[in-house]
């Protein structure tokens, strides 16, 4: 959450001023971990979202933390079924422990496995590359990519040319 200048507390902006289509964030459950405590409310995120007038920016629900661990552990099918009922996600995002790092193929299939008759896609959110592409797309509806596509793999780096057209290829051959 950041703060406002009266110290209360607000989920992160949208930014529809901007012409976001979308957020993605953990915008529900509770974690520790390198940020400290965070304890998230989808309810709060929505009334921010329509008091912005910002409805149409879709939110994609990280429901497992990059650099953190819940605070009551369940297994990820679970929490992914937990968040299609009680937030209505537009996309459920599976994150592996920081970013960059590949999620667990298997924990990705069980989550997609647990909301299969919804419509909610899943998305890789973190160490989506070239060589796991094939692998996680058999599974993921799409990937949020970042990291890989950046020189030397190096987040802080500007994009590879080279890295992104393998990369796509890949997609394109694993999409057959």
């Amino acid at each position: 959450m950041a703060s406002t200048s009266s110290g209360t507390q607000r989920p992160p902006s949208p930014s529809p001023l901007r012409g976001a289509a979308f957020a993605r964030e953990i915008f529900t459950g509770a974690f520790a971990g390198d940020f400290g405590v965070w304890v998230r409310s989808a309810g709060d995120a929505f009334r921010y979202r329509r008091a912005l007038g910002a409805e149409g920016v879709r939110l994609l629900f990280n429901i497992n933390a990059e650099f953190a661990a819940p605070l009551a552990p369940r297994p990820l099918a679970e929490v992914a079924r937990s968040v299609l009922f009680s937030s209505s996600p537009d996309a459920l995002c599976v994150s592996g422990p920081i970013t960059g790092q590949p999620v667990d193929a298997s924990g990705l299939a069980d989550v997609v496995a647990a909301v299969r008759d919804s419509g909610v896609p899943v998305l890789v959110n973190t160490g989506f590359r070239a060589e796991l592409a094939a692998d996680l797309l058999r599974h993921a509806d799409g990937a949020i990519v970042g990291s890989s596509l950046k020189v030397d793999g190096v987040t802080w780096n500007p994009v590879d040319l080279r890295r992104v057209k393998e990369l796509m290829e890949r997609v394109a051959q694993a999409s057959g």
